[in-house]
């Protein structure tokens, strides 16, 4: 989990900073049928809270359902609403909770299990975690795609 933790960790020091970068037009616009990048952002978010939620109530309970339905998640946040600079601060410091919780879990917490659409292990979940964000954030900032999952 150490290792997962150390590159979420580099991830979004790395990407806090570009997604500041990123003009407030550019944050707005919204594509046809499609998110919004500030939208796409705070799908981030939600992933990140769902997340906290299995990898903390997966350490205790015999294999929780954690799923979220992503697009009603994203509508009743009303991320078009939200100031850039908060959003991004709050998608920071969500992941820096969960990089904290991955440094601290208990040695053989990280093979508990957990459904989500279906039952992976913590580690399984935390790998595929970082996958999806970087997926995401790669979209956000117009970087070279990562195909995800």
């Amino acid at each position: 989990m150490k290792s997962t933790a150390q590159k979420l960790d580099k991830l979004i020091n790395k990407f806090e900073i570009l997604l500041c970068d990123v003009s407030k037009k550019q944050f707005k616009k919204k594509p046809e049928g499609k998110w919004s990048r500030k939208e796409e952002l705070g799908h981030c978010i939600d992933s990140a809270q769902n997340n906290i939620r299995r990898f903390i109530v997966g350490q205790y309970e015999q294999e929780p359902t954690i799923v979220y339905k992503q697009d009603s998640w994203v509508s009743a946040n009303n991320y078009r609403d939200f100031k850039i600079k908060e959003l991004i601060k709050l998608w920071y410091m969500l992941n820096r909770q969960i990089v904290y919780i991955l440094n601290n879990m208990p040695h053989g917490k990280e093979q508990a299990t957990c459904r989500s659409e279906s039952v992976h292990t913590i580690e399984w979940l935390a790998e595929d975690y970082v996958k999806h964000m970087q997926h995401h954030l790669h979209h956000i900032l117009d970087l070279d795609p990562i195909p995800y999952p």
